[in-house]
């Protein structure tokens, strides 16, 4: 029975896949080019006005099983400036934060931190790194940190700390920052 499936729907899949990549070309961001790829898209209806401030600040409450595996999450705030500075916004108006909490607290330990517990480097770091080279911020909730065991002092460096992430929310969003929340 699962070859029949195998075999109906897996041609289905490439060609859907194959159509779908035909309409956008994948390409490495003008901010970050090792993290957050995006979707060329030229012309679109509704337009990204390079004039605009754009203040987000991102949810970053998961994290991947595979502890080898780039946070997602965080890759988002690397699409975010890519996808952006690409469509002509300057990087002095692209204000970007990224609040780590929950399950994704592991992700901002440092790497001997993180080898010890999962017996490899922290995978997240070296993105973070670059996003706080680009501007961006990204804070540890303090809250999450004493709730999932993290040293406060076995962070990584381009980490920052708050009180809590509600803290940190509720606070940028009376200063004009969207809350972001996959």
């Amino acid at each position: 029975m699962t070859r029949r499936i195998l075999f109906v729907f897996l041609p289905l899949f490439f060609l859907a896949s194959t159509a779908y990549t035909q309409k956008g070309k994948r390409v490495k961001g003008p901010v970050i080019e090792e993290y957050g790829p995006t979707f060329a898209f030229d012309n679109p209806d509704f337009k990204t006005d390079p004039k605009k401030e754009y203040k987000v600040v991102f949810d970053i409450h998961n994290s991947p099983e595979n502890p080898s595996a780039v946070n997602p999450m965080i890759n988002t705030l690397a699409r975010f400036l890519n996808m952006h500075a690409g469509a002509g916004v300057p990087l002095k108006n692209l204000k970007v934060v990224g609040v780590i909490h929950n399950k994704a607290s592991k992700d901002a330990m440092s790497n001997d931190a993180y080898r010890e517990k999962f017996g490899v480097d922290n995978p997240n770091i070296p993105l973070m790194r670059e996003l706080e080279k680009a501007g961006a911020k990204i804070y540890m909730c303090g809250q999450s940190i004493h709730s999932r065991g993290v040293d406060p002092d076995r962070m990584a460096k381009p980490v920052k700390t708050a009180l809590s992430a509600m803290t940190v929310f509720l606070s940028l969003q009376s200063e004009g920052y969207t809350l972001i929340r996959f």
